[in-house]
């Protein structure tokens, strides 16, 4: 975990060094395992290494932070949460969601069970970051697009941490969807490695991606236009038009 806090400040720095307001990490940067590995690295959210980090880390670089995920401690609960922290450029924690959607699936013969560790959250969350509405989700969320549609934002968030085996065919097409389908921008920060597919991704309102990684830890940057969403949410109005 000490490791991955040194390499995930470097990162942050860099971004903030490109000028971006906005950083965004990907799920459980502070340790990714099994299931013993993410409550043996669970802390409360206060008092917490990479809460107090990701805090620093806004409040002397200036910059916004969405802080992927971690996995969190709470008192009176025997499961941990898989739980994203977004901070505002003085280093508040102004929003806090914890992952809905637990991934309990069978995968190319792997069985995963994240509710064996977890307990799913039970809020959708928005936080108002830079004057832009964001919402948040994590990962196995990006799969039930009720979700976009309740958070109704101008950017919404995805740290992931998607299998290489579903990411080759789902991953691009799930994010696009859920930009073209809520007219907003998607910023997908996610872990590379073997088992990882990678590929962090920013698409716009229109289902264009703006930029991808390549396949090693980097830093990647655009820029996000508001009168690129209301210029699209006007001339192709389906939001406004629904009837369900």
């Amino acid at each position: 975990m000490a490791a991955n806090l040194e390499r995930a400040e470097a990162l942050v720095a860099r971004a903030a060094a490109t000028g971006a307001d906005v950083v965004v990490l990907p799920e459980r940067w502070d340790c990714i395992g099994s299931p013993d590995d993410y409550r043996a690295a669970a802390e409360p959210l206060e008092g917490g290494a990479a809460v107090e980090a990701m805090a620093r880390w806004a409040r002397t670089l200036g910059v916004s932070l969405v802080g992927g995920s971690v996995s969190e401690r709470r008192g009176g609960h025997e499961k941990i949460s898989n739980t994203s922290c977004v901070f505002d450029a003085e280093g508040t924690l102004v929003a806090v969601y914890r992952k809905i959607h637990l991934f309990d699936v069978e995968v190319a013969g792997r069985v995963y069970r994240e509710s064996d560790s977890d307990e799913p959250g039970t809020e959708p969350v928005v936080a108002e970051l830079e004057d832009w509405r964001v919402g948040l989700s994590i990962c196995y969320d990006l799969r039930f697009p009720e979700l976009y549609r309740l958070l109704d934002a101008e950017l919404v968030t995805v740290p992931a941490n998607f299998t290489a085996v579903t990411g080759r065919d789902h991953w691009h097409v799930l994010l696009r969807a859920r930009a073209i389908e809520n007219q907003a921008y998607v910023a997908a920060a996610a872990q590379i490695g073997p088992d990882a597919y990678g590929r962090s991704l920013i698409v716009d309102p229109w289902g264009t991606v703006l930029v991808q990684a390549p396949d090693e830890e980097t830093v990647v940057v655009a820029e996000l236009d508001r009168a690129r969403v209301r210029e699209i949410r006007s001339t192709l109005p389906s939001l406004a038009n629904r009837r369900l």
